[in-house]
C-alpha cells in the first residue's frame, strides 16, 4: 500500500464513522508563540481542549505535518543512525470534543488496523493505564485481541498531560511485534522496553478525561475528549513490509536521488547514515521554508539553520562540497505535493533559500574543519578524549558550527566535548546580551512595569479600553470613570501617565508606533511622547519631571481636586501613521503578487515619517521589479477603495483567506482590515477609510537584512512631499555643480587651446630661424606639419607662421577627421614685387593629394584626400615655389 493510499484510506475510514476531514495547519503556529513548530496533530485543536474554543463538528480526522528536533519526542543525534527517528513526520489522527469516547476509539482502532489494512491480530499488543480498568475491559469486549496483549503500564507510558496543569488523561497505546530478528542481537525485547525496534508503538489512543490543577489535584473535565495520534512513517513501513522507514515510498526516491547526484551507493554504514541525514532533513527545510521560516540566528530560524548544516557536514562524507541538497526539493514536491499542495508553488523559493545558505555555509564549514582538524590532533597526540569547550564555542562564535554539529564531529573522532564548558561561555554571552537589552529598556521604558504591578494588585486599573475605529481625537479625562493617575520609574520622577478606563492614543503595536500629543489643563500642559501597551493596560510616557518640583506638585493638586484635563493626540502625525499602516497591508499584498506566495511579513515598522517591511524573499529585487510594486499599490491607492475593518471569529477569517502573522497571538475575535479584493489581513491598528487618502506611495529602500529576508522602506503624503522636494533641490544643487563643471571645462579647454597655441608657435618660430630653412632668392619657405582640431585653428596658425617669417612663403598642413587641411602664407611684399599668390600654390599642393582650394594672394586653403602623400608635398614644397618664381 502506498504512502498515499495510506492517508486517503485512514480519512475515508473516519469520514464514514461521521468525522470530518480538517486540512493539516502549518508546521509554524500562527496563534501559539508557545511553540516553535506543530509537533503533534492535537496542536490546532488545543484551545478545543483547553475550554477557550470551539468548532463546528464534534468529530474530527486529518492528517498532519509536524516537526520535532528536541525533547522527549525527538533527539536530533539519533537522526539517521537509526531508522525510524525522523525531524518531519506525519501524524495520522481522529478526534472527539465531547462526543464519542473509549469504546468507539479502541473499536475503530482495531477494526481499521485488522480488517481494513490486514495486521495480524497476533502481533498486535494493547497498553492501558495501571488504573484505567475501563479501558481494558472495553478492548476484551469489543475486539477479539489476546487478553494475554493487554497490558497494563504506569504513568511514565500510558497517562497523557499537556502540561503541568491543564487537560490530561489515560491513554491505551497499539504496539506491534515486528518479529525477531529485528532487533539488536542479546537486547531483552519487550513492549516499552527502552531501546527495543522489535515491539514498536504504532497507535496512541488519548482520552482526556481530567484536569489537574494548580496543587496537582486531578478534576474531572465536564465533557471528555479524544485525541489520537498514529506516526504515518511508521504505519507505512509496517504496510509496506520495510524493517527501516526509509526503504518506503516516503524517502526511498530521495536517497535514489541523493545517490544519483553524489555517484554514491547507498551501501555501508557512512553513506546510509549520510543519505539518511539528509533526506530527512530536505523534507523537514522544505515544508518549513513553505509555511514562512526562514534561517537565521534566533528561535525557529536558528533550528533551520542547524539542521541545515548538519546536512551540509554530511554532504561532505559523501564528497560533495558544491551545494546540492536544495536540488532535491522537486523530489520531496513530487512525492508529497498531492497530500500538500502547499509545496509546489513555492518550490523555486524553497530552492533558492537552501542553495543560498548551502552557499554561505560552504564559505566557512572547510575553516571551521580545519580548526577542528587541529585541535583534535593536538589531542589525539596528547592522548586526551575532551574536547575543549572552549574550541567548541570558538567554532560556534566564529564559524557557525552548531554545538550538535561539533558533538558529531567530535564523536566521529573517538572524542567527547566538555559540554559544560562550552554551555558555561554560552551563559556569558547570554548575559552579555541580557545585560545590553537591560540597559536600553531601563534607560527607556520598563521601569512602569512594577508600577502596573501594583496598579492591578490595588485593583485601581484593569484594563485600558482602546478602540482603533473610533475617529475622535481629544477627550475629557480624570472624571468619575476615567482618572488621571501619575506613575514613576524611579524614586525621583514622573514620567508616566495612565486613563484608569480608556484612551484615544494608540499603543505601540504591531509594528505600529504609539501615539503622541498633549495633556491640557488651565495652568499648563504636559507633553505625551510616546504611548506603550504592558499586558491589559496602556501607559502614556511624559517627559521627566522631578516630583517635588513646582508643576508636579501643581498636577497632583488638581487631579485630586477633580479638575478635567484635556487628552489631545497629535492629530497630523496619526494621520500620518495611518497612510503609511494602510500603506504597508497594500504593499504586502503587491509583494506577494508580484514576487510570489512565499514572501511572509518577518516584521514592520509605521511610523509618521515612513513605513518600513520586512519580508521573506530570497534575493535583491530588480529595478523592474520595484517599479511593478510601486505602480501596483499606486494603481489600488488611485482606485479610491474602501478600507472594511470588521470583527468577526478567527477561524472564520482564516477561512476567509485572512492573512495571519506567525508568533502573534490571537483571540476567538479578531479585528480584519479588507481592501477590496486586493488585501485581507487580521490588524489591530489604526487605518484610513478610503486608500486615496494615502496619496502617493515611492520606495525608497531595498536590501537585505539577514538571509532569506529582505527590508523595504517606503513613503507617503507628507514625508513624500518632502523626499521630492529634498530631491527636486538635490538636483538643482546637481545642476548648479554641472553647469559649475561644464564653466570649469570651458576655461580649461580655452587655457589647454592657448598652451598647445603658444608650443606651436614657438615651434613655428624655431622651424623659421632654423639654418636649415630653405631660402629662395632670399626669402624664406618654410613647410610644416602641425597640430590644429580644425581648418580655422590652422588659419591662426598661419598668421603666427606670418608674423615670425618676415618675408617668405609658408605651408602649414593639419590632419583632421581622416583628411588633409592646408594654409598657404605669402607675405605682401613677395605678392608684389615675385605675384606669388597663396590660392594658386595652395591648389598645386592640394592636386597632389587628391583635394583643392583657393583663397586670398596672401593666404588661402584647400583640403587633401590622400594622407599618404602628405610627407611628398611637405618635402617638394620649396620646388614647387621655385617653379613659379621663376
Amino acid at each position: 500500500m502506498k504512502a498515499q493510499d495510506v492517508r486517503t484510506s485512514f480519512v475515508k475510514f473516519f469520514e464514514q464513522k461521521g468525522h470530518t476531514f480538517v486540512p493539516s495547519s502549518p508546521v509554524i503556529p500562527f496563534d501559539d508563540p508557545t511553540l516553535l513548530f506543530t509537533n503533534a496533530g492535537m496542536n490546532q485543536f488545543k484551545d478545543v481542549f483547553l475550554g477557550t474554543g470551539t468548532r463546528p463538528y464534534k468529530r474530527a480526522v486529518n492528517y498532519q505535518k509536524c516537526i520535532r528536533v528536541s525533547g522527549k519526542h525527538n533527539d536530533l543525534e539519533e537522526v539517521g543512525k537509526d531508522t525510524y527517528h525522523h525531524t518531519f513526520f506525519e501524524m495520522l489522527g481522529n478526534w472527539s470534543f465531547g462526543d464519542y469516547y473509549k469504546k468507539e476509539a479502541i473499536e475503530w482502532a482495531w477494526e481499521l488496523l485488522t480488517k481494513e489494512w490486514g495486521l495480524p491480530k497476533d502481533k498486535l499488543y494493547a497498553t492501558v493505564f495501571k488504573d484505567d480498568d475501563e479501558a481494558e475491559e472495553l478492548w476484551k469486549k469489543v475486539t477479539d485481541i489476546s487478553h494475554n496483549r493487554i497490558l497494563r503500564f504506569d504513568e511514565k507510558s500510558n497517562f497523557w498531560e499537556m502540561g503541568e496543569t491543564g487537560p490530561c488523561g489515560p491513554c491505551s497505546e497499539i504496539h506491534i511485534d515486528l518479529g525477531e530478528g529485528t532487533c539488536n542481537k542479546n537486547h531483552i525485547c519487550g513492549v516499552n522496553v527502552d531501546g527495543c525496534s522489535r515491539f514498536i508503538e504504532l497507535w496512541n489512543l488519548v482520552f482526556i478525561q481530567f484536569n489537574r490543577n494548580e496543587k496537582g489535584v486531578l478534576e474531572p473535565l465536564p465533557a471528555k475528549h479524544v485525541d489520537t495520534g498514529m506516526g504515518l512513517e511508521r504505519i507505512v513501513a509496517v504496510l509496506q513490509g520495510k524493517n527501516s522507514n526509509y526503504d518506503t515510498d516516503l524517502f526511498k526516491p530521495i536517497i535514489d536521488e541523493i545517490s544519483n547526484l553524489t555517484g554514491k551507493e547507498y551501501v555501508g554504514d557512512k553513506n546510509q547514515i549520510a543519505m539518511r541525514v539528509i533526506a530527512d532533513h530536505i523534507r523537514m527545510l522544505t515544508f518549513a521554508i513553505t509555511d514562512g521560516a526562514v534561517p537565521s540566528n534566533e528561535g525557529r530560524g536558528y533550528v533551520l539553520r542547524r539542521i541545515l548544516r548538519r546536512a551540509s557536514r554530511y554532504a561532505r562524507n559523501l564528497d560533495m562540497h558544491e551545494p546540492f541538497i536544495y536540488k532535491l526539493v522537486d523530489k520531496v514536491v513530487e512525492i508529497m505535493g498531492d497530500a500538500y499542495p502547499e509545496i509546489e508553488p513555492k518550490k523555486e523559493y524553497v530552492k533558492d533559500v537552501i542553495k543560498s545558505e548551502e552557499e554561505n555555509f560552504n564559505q566557512t564549514l572547510d575553516r571551521g574543519i580545519e580548526i577542528f582538524e587541529e585541535v583534535a590532533s593536538k589531542l589525539e597526540a596528547s592522548g586526551s578524549k575532551i574536547f575543549p569547550g572552549k574550541e567548541a564555542f570558538k567554532l560556534y562564535d566564529t564559524y557557525g558550527f552548531p554545538i550538535d554539529l561539533t558533538n558529531l564531529m567530535a564523536e566521529e573522532r573517538g572524542l567527547k566535548v566538555d559540554i559544560a564548558e562550552f554551555e558555561k561561555l554560552m551563559e556569558k554571552q547570554r548575559t552579555r546580551s541580557r545585560e545590553a537589552t537591560k540597559k536600553i529598556f531601563t534607560e527607556g521604558k520598563i521601569g512602569i512595569a512594577d508600577k502596573v504591578e501594583v496598579l492591578l494588585r490595588k485593583g485601581d486599573v484593569l484594563k485600558t479600553e482602546f478602540n482603533p475605529d473610533l475617529k475622535q481625537y481629544e477627550m475629557e479625562v480624570n472624571d468619575e470613570t476615567n482618572k488621571v493617575i501619575l506613575l514613576s520609574s524611579d524614586d525621583e520622577n514622573i514620567d508616566q501617565i495612565l486613563f484608569s478606563k480608556k484612551t484615544i492614543f494608540y499603543p505601540e503595536s504591531g509594528g505600529q508606533v504609539g501615539d503622541t500629543g498633549k495633556l491640557i489643563y488651565p495652568d499648563g500642559e504636559i507633553e505625551i511622547i510616546d504611548t506603550q501597551r504592558i499586558d491589559d493596560l496602556i501607559v502614556h510616557f511624559i517627559p521627566k519631571m522631578k516630583k517635588d518640583s513646582k508643576e508636579a506638585k501643581e498636577i497632583e493638586k488638581f487631579i485630586k481636586s477633580g479638575g478635567k484635563f484635556v487628552a489631545r493626540i497629535d492629530v497630523e502625525r496619526r494621520k500620518s501613521i495611518m497612510k503609511n499602516h494602510s500603506a504597508t497591508h497594500l504593499l504586502h499584498s503587491a509583494l506577494r503578487k508580484i514576487l510570489g506566495t512565499h514572501v511572509q511579513q518577518a516584521g514592520s515598522l509605521v511610523a509618521p515619517d515612513r513605513l518600513r517591511f520586512d519580508f521573506t524573499h530570497p534575493k535583491k529585487l530588480s529595478k523592474e521589479e520595484i517599479e511593478k510594486i510601486e505602480h501596483l499599490v499606486n494603481s489600488v491607492i488611485f482606485e479610491d477603495i474602501e478600507l472594511v475593518k470588521e470583527y468577526k471569529p478567527l477561524k472564520q477569517a482564516l477561512e476567509e483567506g485572512a492573512l495571519a502573522f506567525f508568533g502573534d497571538k490571537y483571540g476567538d475575535i479578531v479585528r480584519t482590515v479588507r481592501i477590496g479584493d486586493f488585501s485581507y489581513e487580521l490588524c489591530g491598528g489604526t487605518h484610513l477609510d478610503r486608500t486615496i487618502e494615502t496619496g502617493y506611495f515611492k520606495i525608497i529602500y531595498e536590501g537585505s537584512i539577514a538571509s532569506g529576508i529582505r527590508r523595504v522602506e517606503a513613503i507617503t503624503g507628507k514625508a513624500l512631499e518632502k523626499y521630492l522636494k529634498e530631491k527636486e533641490e538635490e538636483i538643482l544643487r546637481l545642476n548648479e555643480k554641472v553647469d559649475q563643471i561644464l564653466e570649469e571645462k570651458q576655461k580649461l579647454e580655452r587655457e589647454l587651446a592657448r598652451v598647445k597655441m603658444k608650443l606651436i608657435s614657438d615651434e613655428i618660430e624655431k622651424v623659421v630661424n632654423s639654418s636649415d630653412v630653405p631660402k629662395i632668392d632670399g626669402f624664406k619657405v618654410v613647410a610644416m606639419k602641425v597640430e590644429a582640431s580644425d581648418i580655422e585653428q590652422l588659419k591662426q596658425l598661419g598668421d603666427v607662421l606670418r608674423g615670425k617669417i618676415g618675408r617668405g612663403v609658408g605651408l602649414l598642413a593639419s590632419i583632421s577627421e581622416n583628411k588633409i587641411n592646408f594654409v598657404c602664407i605669402v607675405t605682401d611684399d613677395l605678392v608684389k614685387e615675385k605675384g606669388l599668390d597663396a590660392g594658386k600654390i595652395v591648389r598645386e599642393v592640394a592636386k597632389i593629394t587628391g583635394g583643392g582650394g583657393g583663397g586670398k594672394p596672401n593666404m588661402a586653403t584647400a583640403g587633401g584626400k590622400d594622407i599618404s602623400k602628405l610627407d611628398e608635398v611637405l618635402k617638394i614644397f620649396p620646388k614647387i615655389i621655385k617653379e613659379l618664381t621663376q
